[in-house]
């Protein structure tokens, strides 16, 4: 394996159902498990930070006129959820794993301490991280970005539903391009809608490569662990 220790960001929408991204799938959650416990076979170690999209997205919640800093910390309890429910489908499969969260929530998850998640991960466990960064106004994208740094982690792999960041939308410009590799600065100047821009920005500022690729094919968490050409870079 080309990766020692990775972060998984993995979208809410992506344990959703497959018409709307709502709810809880619980096929999408056992298949996404099944990949990630086939590479931490290999003694690949995984960090996770799911979203909350599926459950409730703070920011869409607060123009429905909610406060933006208590719809917030509703879509940082969603993600908790999320965490709790891969948590289970790997365990179910015989995967170790530590659930952490930046809200204190004891009788469900431990408090995130960056020296005990590295201890987690140092033996083999798979660590959940729910909650994003505890705070409002700050996207889980953001939190992958800061915890991917923390835990000492090589790479970002940011899991989406396509296969890299294109020109435009390829669903809308039918002659949109793949892009295999692109800067920091050029996913930024050109506003590509691939991470929020302070992710992108923090990021840049500490030198941690990020990968784009489509999780929904089975197998290619594998690929792009082992290096293969598959998806986006973006890095210097």
């Amino acid at each position: 394996m080309r990766y020692r220790r990775v972060l998984l960001k993995l979208s809410g929408e992506a344990l959703g159902r497959a018409e709307d991204g709502h709810g809880i799938n619980p096929d999408a959650v056992k298949s996404f498990a099944k990949q990630i416990a086939t590479v931490a076979a290999k003694g690949v170690e995984f960090a996770v930070v799911v979203g909350g999209g599926n459950i409730l997205r703070g920011a869409q919640f607060s123009e429905a006129g909610a406060q933006r800093a208590s719809a917030d910390y509703m879509g940082m309890l969603a993600t908790v959820i999320n965490a709790l429910a891969l948590s289970d489908a790997l365990e179910s499969l015989g995967v170790e794993t530590r659930v952490q969260t930046a809200i204190e929530i004891r009788q469900l998850a431990e408090p995130f301490v960056s020296r005990r998640a590295k201890a987690h991960l140092d033996r083999g466990r798979v660590v959940i991280l729910g909650g994003g960064l505890g705070a409002p106004f700050f996207t889980t994208d953001t939190a992958a970005a800061q915890r991917a740094v923390e835990l000492g982690c090589e790479v970002l792999l940011k899991a989406t539903k396509v296969d890299g960041v294109y020109t435009a939308d390829p669903k809308k410009v039918k002659d949109a391009e793949r892009l295999s590799e692109v800067s920091y600065a050029d996913v930024l100047s050109k506003q590509l809608r691939v991470m929020d821009g302070t992710a992108i920005a923090f990021c840049m500022e500490h030198g941690l490569p990020v990968i784009v690729f489509d999780l929904f094919r089975e197998g290619n968490l594998e690929r792009v662990i082992q290096g293969e050409d598959l998806g986006t870079k973006i890095r210097s």
